[in-house]
């Protein structure tokens, strides 16, 4: 993923397309563990790239800990989602951490924002 996530920053900072800092955020969905869809906030349109708006009714849940606890952290959000009511539609999430940095501090806090409405 990681190489996947540099080419799309790259991408992004080439077309002048980079939000500010505290703007940045990169969603992620990941439908099979062979196959992902990376989101970035961008100020314009990217060339050369698949420029998609998103829209929808979202919830989101957060959890703190190891990255072994990704799966049972989605599986949890999904049955979240299901308590409200909803019927998730994708489950993207959001790593407020850099893998460096999340061994560094050894935790992750990762965001996960399902979408259960178009």
């Amino acid at each position: 993923m990681g190489s996947v996530i540099k080419r799309m920053i790259s991408k992004v900072k080439k077309a002048g397309a980079e939000p500010s800092t505290s703007e940045w955020i990169t969603l992620s969905y990941d439908p099979s563990p062979w196959k992902g869809e990376h989101l970035a906030s961008v100020t314009k349109d990217v060339p050369d790239a698949e420029n998609v708006t998103l829209s929808g009714t979202f919830l989101t849940k957060v959890y703190e800990g190891a990255y072994k606890d990704a799966k049972k952290w989605h599986d949890q959000t999904i049955e979240y989602v299901k308590s409200k009511g909803k019927e998730p539609k994708k489950v993207y999430f959001f790593f407020t951490t850099c893998p460096k940095c999340a061994k560094h501090y050894g935790k992750i806090i990762r965001l996960f924002l399902p979408k259960y409405r178009s």
